[in-house]
Order: C-alpha cells, then sequence, then structure tokens
C-alpha cells in the first residue's frame, strides 16, 4: 500500500514539514511519486519514520539518528555502537536533569516569598535582575 505525505504524518504523529525536513537532510528518502507528482510514502517509510520519531522523543540528536539508522540498515555491525550512542543520550539526559533541578530549586526560592507587595518591593523582579546568580547556570 502507498501513503500520501498527510497520512504519513498522521500514522506517525510527525507534521508534514518536518517529514519534508528529514528528507531534505536525508534522514527520509526522497519517495516516489505518483502521476500527478504526489509523494508516495511505503509502509518501510512509516517504519523508518517512526524510528526517527521515537528517537527523537527520547532526546537523539539529529546526527546520532543518522548513525542508528546506519547501523540498522548493516545487520553485521556491531550493536556495541548503538549501546555507546544510548549511554551518550543517557549522560546527556542525566546532565539536563541535574541542571533542571537547579532551575527548579532556584524558582522555588523566589517564588515562595509574599507576593502581596508592590512590584517596587517585589521579591521576584529582584531575584530576577540579580545577574550574579546566572554564574552557576553554566556549570
Amino acid at each position: 500500500m502507498m501513503y500520501a505525505i498527510g497520512q504519513l504524518a498522521n500514522k506517525t504523529g510527525v507534521k508534514v514539514p518536518t517529514i519534508r525536513y528529514y528528507e531534505q537532510i536525508g534522514l527520509m528518502e526522497e519517495p516516489g511519486r505518483n502521476a500527478g507528482n504526489q509523494r508516495r510514502y511505503m509502509r518501510a517509510d512509516i517504519e523508518r519514520l517512526s524510528f526517527i520519531r521515537h528517537a527523537r522523543a527520547l532526546g537523539f540528536g539529529l546526527a546520532d539518528i543518522r548513525e542508528l539508522l546506519a547501523l540498522q540498515t548493516d545487520p553485521k555491525r556491531s550493536c556495541a555502537q548503538a549501546h555507546d550512542i544510548a549511554a551518550r543520550q543517557l549522560q546527556e539526559t542525566r546532565y539536563k536533569l541535574k541542571k533542571l533541578r537547579r532551575l527548579e530549586k532556584e524558582l522555588k526560592r523566589i517564588t515562595a516569598n509574599s507576593h502581596k507587595d508592590g512590584i517596587g518591593a517585589c521579591s521576584l523582579i529582584t531575584a530576577l535582575a540579580d545577574h550574579s546568580l546566572c554564574a552557576g547556570e553554566h556549570s
């Protein structure tokens, strides 16, 4: 069965412009076209796009997805390479979580004070104006 781009988008949850972008950067192969010059996708395209969507949902970058797709097409390659990519992503995710926890702590601190005063005495505005706190943002 062949699918139009809208059908592919509906089946995978990926928006049409994103599908076109993935084609432009080579993550998706340019599909065949019918007599009316409309793109026509096959079941394998749905599977590939679903793979990409899942990998993106897990936070993988496009370069890592490209590498994972290349690994997937060569069954003789080592699974260890895929695990290395996933381990890097796990490390990056842990770093982001640590950063989010610091952000949560700071937001909790600056929103804990009373908000009944006028804006001139607003502790939230004062805290946001204190740029010295931004120094810890990059660590």
